[in-house]
């Protein structure tokens, strides 16, 4: 009986944890981001910000109302280090790129990329089935946090509410100085100098 008490406690120790701060999921990887004044800038270049990158179709509802909802936090928020960045990969996205800007109020930055750039940063196949947006959540340290399913099977993901208490959670996080530990291991053979 013991035993099961202590792995209950265990458990719900760890869901509390959990809930607390996301997991690493793994090192975001370069991605550019191409405007519409034919400039890039990389998403490296936001290291030490919390970062919500958004992939949208500029014409889909669900996007225009999460980039205007994004506006609100970024005004809320940007001082405390969160910035938001959309990339829109739809058919002919740079040619409606300053529209939905303009439409919808969008005060951060946006982009625009094709599909199998994005669908290669979010690890997906072109083939894959997705919804939009599709929303990954950048720590300052440049490792991503948490990432909506492709098929958007996680309701609570989309709602204001956690994106609040990731922003809240993640500007906490100080931007260290040390290189965080791995679970990879690499095996090098070195050779000593005579």
């Amino acid at each position: 009986m013991r035993l099961i008490r202590g792995a209950v406690l265990l458990f719900a120790a760890a869901f509390t944890l959990g809930a607390q701060s996301p997991p690493i999921l793994r090192p975001s990887p370069e991605f550019k981001i191409k405007s519409i004044d034919g400039s890039q800038v990389t998403l490296s270049s936001f290291r030490g910000k919390v970062v919500a990158l958004l992939f949208v179709f500029t014409t889909c509802p669900h996007c225009q109302h999460a980039s205007e909802v994004f506006t609100r936090l970024a005004a809320e928020y940007g001082p405390r280090g969160f910035q938001p960045i959309d990339v829109a990969f739809n058919t002919m996205a740079n040619l409606y790129v300053r529209d939905f800007v303009k439409d919808h109020g969008v005060s951060y930055p946006v982009g625009y990329d094709t599909p199998e750039n994005v669908m290669g940063y979010l690890g997906y196949s072109i083939m894959d089935r997705y919804v939009v947006p599709q929303i990954v959540w950048i720590d300052r340290k440049g490792n991503i946090r948490a990432q909506t399913p492709p098929m958007g099977n996680d309701d609570k993901m989309y709602q204001e509410q956690y994106w609040r208490s990731m922003i809240e959670t993640l500007t906490k996080e100080p931007m260290s100085t040390t290189t965080p530990k791995t679970t990879t291991h690499r095996t090098t053979t070195a050779k000593k100098a005579p």
